[in-house]
């Protein structure tokens, strides 16, 4: 693996970068960045070009402690090591200044200095602590064991469904989005419909969340039930696969609570202000997102997401604007839970939503939507470290109306509107009237996904 040397010098408000290679020659050479959400941006773009050109290399950087003013690049660089094989530390600047001395350098410039950190890395390796830890290691290590229990219990569940098909099938009508907690605590009194069917309607409704009604339902339906397996087996199997799934349960739901409160990274804590992102929801986005420099603007994070839209054109002759769904699909998944739960208990998001779906549009492309609006929505706060506040976004949609009206007015009428009492032509009434309604529908078009398809030609 090759060794490569990042030196940054950092001063009030920028930094100089160099990147040496073992032999100290330069191989990326001085550039110069401010201390700012653009800069950090750009410096990780141009680290990908780096290992891009590069492969397989691994990157030491180091920035010297000048009383705080290199905290922003040494997080920015911690944050870059769950994406990038880099590491980072903080170097001592009089062992710096020395090792300089030493090398008989009498010219000290910003572009010098940087160079010098550099070197100070190829030369004391020894003397260099690397700060190694992830900054997500802890979190992504509960996060996988989580997602490995959640798996475990997906499996369980399927395997639960193909035996009650056969040995309680009418239970299933209330297990179609999901298996509630009172129909396995039922199947694991009453594994089978025979035994179903035999129970009293006061016994089944101490169960929690079964009233006397549904148990006289259950228990109906069990004495007319179709079920081809009654056998102890098929019953042993039933009552010890809920038993594993109610203990699966119980693990993740302590999992993730240890997960939350032991969470101290404040991106997370950003993210839960927002109504709609819990705690698992929060520290999965961050997880993917882990550093918000890495992304220059929104639309760069939504294709990060593969939410972005694309015009698809099928065999049949159909097109329009699709999600594209590039990239990993458990991003997307996270954020569509946060979506269908911002639209229940998010004014903004519900407000967006109902909107569209009012106007035709189908609910998985509304819902689509607002996971697009939601993403550039976690793009600013995180950028600008600024809890969630829907005021925030309606202003800017105001001046994005305001801006997308004025650039669309035609400039030789900025003296006088059109007059409708003018005596014009019929022609030219009806170009003035292909206008306005070109005007109604640009100042109608929303941003993003919901974008209408161009006309096939």
């Amino acid at each position: 693996m090759q060794q490569y040397y990042m030196g940054g010098d950092v001063s009030k408000g920028y930094a100089d970068f160099v990147i040496l290679d073992n032999k100290k020659q330069p191989v990326e050479e001085n550039f110069q960045l401010d201390d700012t959400y653009l800069g950090h941006s750009q410096l990780h773009d141009q680290l990908v070009i780096f290992f891009d050109q590069h492969p397989g290399a691994k990157l030491h950087a180091a920035v010297e402690s000048t009383g705080g003013y290199e905290n922003n690049w040494h997080s920015t660089l911690f944050k870059f090591q769950g994406s990038l094989n880099i590491e980072t530390a903080r170097l001592n600047p009089e062992g710096v200044s020395h090792n300089s001395k030493a090398d008989l350098k009498r010219v000290i410039t910003d572009k010098v200095s940087a160079q010098s950190i550099a070197e100070y890395l190829v030369a004391h390796p020894d003397k260099v602590i690397y700060q190694q830890q992830d900054y997500w290691g802890s979190l992504r290590k509960q996060w996988s064991f989580v997602k490995m229990l959640t798996k475990q219990s997906t499996q369980l569940l399927n395997q639960l469904e193909s035996l009650v098909y056969s040995a309680n099938p009418e239970i299933l009508k209330y297990c179609r989005e999901e298996t509630p907690g009172w129909a396995l605590k039922l199947l694991k009194r009453y594994p089978t419909a025979a035994k179903l069917a035999k129970a009293k309607a006061s016994s089944v409704s101490r169960i929690p969340y079964v009233s006397k009604k549904r148990a006289k339902e259950l228990i109906a339906g069990a004495k007319t039930s179709v079920a081809s397996a009654a056998d102890s087996i098929t019953e042993q199997l039933i009552i010890a696969t809920v038993n594993q799934i109610l203990q699966l349960k119980k693990t993740i739901k302590a999992q993730t609570k240890i997960m939350a409160t032991e969470c101290a990274i404040p991106e997370v804590d950003l993210l839960k202000t927002f109504t709609g992102i819990g705690d698992y929801s929060a520290i999965g986005l961050m997880l993917e997102i882990q550093a918000v420099e890495r992304f220059s603007t929104a639309k760069k994070l939504a294709s990060f997401f593969g939410i972005h839209p694309v015009y698809k054109t099928s065999g049949d002759g159909a097109a329009g604007f699709r999600m594209s769904k590039k990239g990993r699909k458990e991003p997307r998944a996270i954020l569509f839970m946060v979506a269908m739960s911002a639209i229940t208990c998010n004014s903004l998001i519900s407000d967006i939503y109902q909107k569209h779906v009012a106007n035709g549009m189908e609910k998985m492309a509304a819902i689509g939507l607002c996971m697009h609006k939601i993403l550039r929505i976690i793009y600013g706060m995180l950028k600008n470290n600024t809890p969630f506040n829907p005021e925030v976004d309606l202003k800017n949609r105001e001046r994005t109306n305001i801006k997308s009206s004025q650039e669309n007015k035609d400039k030789n009428r900025r003296f006088q509107e059109f007059d409708k009492n003018a005596p014009i032509s019929r022609r030219q009434k009806k170009k003035r009237e292909e206008q306005r309604l070109s005007q109604n529908a640009h100042n109608g078009v929303e941003c993003g996904i919901c974008a209408s398809a161009p006309e096939s030609s």
